[in-house]
């Protein structure tokens, strides 16, 4: 018995080594990839953000830098191919399965080529490898330290959930992540070692980039109770819109298929696609960061948000459909905003001037998240944490609940399981939890 107890404590003790140094790892990840991109560009183009860097250089270079540095991670995937990375398809199999063996290495490599990809102007989210590494890791610190196969699948999502909080300060948004989107439900077991990552990853990017909202502390009101009813639509409105950038995407996926196009020529061809719109309009380089924080302020035209709604749409198509790696999670937060934007200047044209293009810019943002993952209150918490405003709670409750149900009655898949789907995985969500 003595025994027993005292291996007992060692495997504690080894689970929670694990576990910090899994969160450490995310954050110190997400830290170093996000200081590089930010020298890299201060040095080569003088700016501070992959937009200013576009729109400072000639429109030869916009057109032809995204390409290289789609070139360039084409030939570092090349490297990487053989298992496994850690997209988040891999990570809902490797935590709720069991049976993906996630790589290190080759999530490494990843994160190099979709690192490239963003330096040079590609539209894509830099969150994809964060996310991805933090799973990885867990599942590298796990084996290393000897720890037994369910406790390592807690390690990665424990890990996962840490490169979320550090890609957006959202750390409750994080565990949401996992609980709604990696696991499809609530277990305890998986909570705690969660919540810990997520505050272990907080703290460390905290002290680095900033403690505050990363779009800025957002006011915001309700005119009337009967505004919800306009959030309703928008609702309505974004799911649709989300639902078009989704096919889109799968659109891109079958045309970029084609066997004539290799590795690394077709992230090349995406990368030439990508830049052909940035030549044009600079501001859909990079993950869409920098326009949203102008769109929250309310001070773009509604003709810019168009052409920038269908401008990000088809360069992030452009971009992860020819299999640069990275996220499209910051560009369906733009994409969404965009539509929130343009729905509010609507009703500003129809007389109804209390509405806010800021605060609906933000529900819009929640709504696009919600409609493409299919994880509402996710959404409507990690929206809520980036603007920091209580008063934005039930339109983004009721919006996030409107744009889930409206997207999973036009599909069922969310973009997360539609890439198990592909894999010939079936995953289900009903009452009694998550069925395979």
């Amino acid at each position: 018995m003595f025994e027993a107890q005292t291996k007992g404590r060692l495997l504690e003790g080894r689970f929670a080594a694990g576990l910090i140094s899994v969160a450490l790892a995310a954050a110190a990840f997400a830290v170093a990839f996000r200081w590089s991109l930010r020298e890299v560009l201060h040095l080569a183009f003088g700016a501070t953000d992959t937009v200013a860097a576009m729109r400072g250089v000639p429109w030869p270079v916009r057109l032809l830098l995204p390409a290289t540095g789609a070139l360039i991670g084409g030939v570092v995937c090349r490297r990487a191919s053989g298992g496994p990375s850690g997209q988040v398809g891999d990570v809902m199999e490797a935590v709720v399965l069991g049976r993906v063996r996630l790589s290190l290495p080759r999530t490494l490599w990843k994160s190099l080529a979709s690192w490239f990809a963003i330096v040079t102007g590609g539209s894509l989210g830099r969150e994809g490898p964060l996310i991805q590494f933090g799973g990885a890791a867990g599942h590298a610190i796990g084996t290393r330290l000897g720890i037994n196969k369910d406790d390592t699948r807690l390690l990665i999502a424990a890990g996962t959930a840490a490169g979320f909080a550090a890609a957006y300060n959202t750390p409750f948004a994080a565990t949401l992540f996992v609980l709604e989107i990696v696991l499809g439900v609530v277990v305890l077991e998986a909570i705690v070692p969660v919540l810990v990552a997520t505050v272990i990853a907080s703290t460390v990017t905290r002290a680095v980039v900033g403690d505050g909202p990363i779009y800025g502390q957002r006011t915001f009101h309700l005119s009337s109770t009967w505004e919800l009813g306009l959030f309703l639509v928008l609702g309505l409105l974004t799911a649709f819109g989300a639902q078009g950038f989704m096919r889109l995407l799968s659109a891109g996926e079958r045309l970029f298929r084609r066997p004539s196009l290799p590795l690394p020529w077709r992230p090349a061809l995406g990368g030439l696609l990508a830049g052909a719109v940035v030549m044009v309009l600079p501001e859909v380089a990079g993950n869409g960061y920098e326009p949203l924080n102008s769109l929250l302020d309310g001070t773009q035209a509604a003709g810019f948000l168009v052409l920038l709604l269908i401008g990000k749409s088809f360069a992030t198509t452009a971009s992860v459909s020819s299999g640069s790696p990275g996220g499209v999670f910051t560009p369906t937060l733009l994409i969404g905003g965009c539509v929130g934007a343009l729905f509010a200047m609507g009703l500003h044209a129809l007389g109804f001037h209390d509405a806010s293009i800021g605060g609906y810019a933000l529900v819009g943002m929640a709504a696009a998240t919600a409609a493409t993952t299919h994880a509402p209150l996710m959404a409507a918490v990690m929206v809520f944490e980036l603007s920091g405003d209580y008063a934005i709670v039930l339109p983004l409750l009721l919006v996030t609940a409107t744009a889930t149900w409206s997207s999973r009655w036009l599909r069922r898949e969310s973009i997360y399981t539609a890439e198990l789907s592909e894999r010939g995985v079936s995953w289900a969500l009903t009452l009694e939890g998550r069925r395979e």
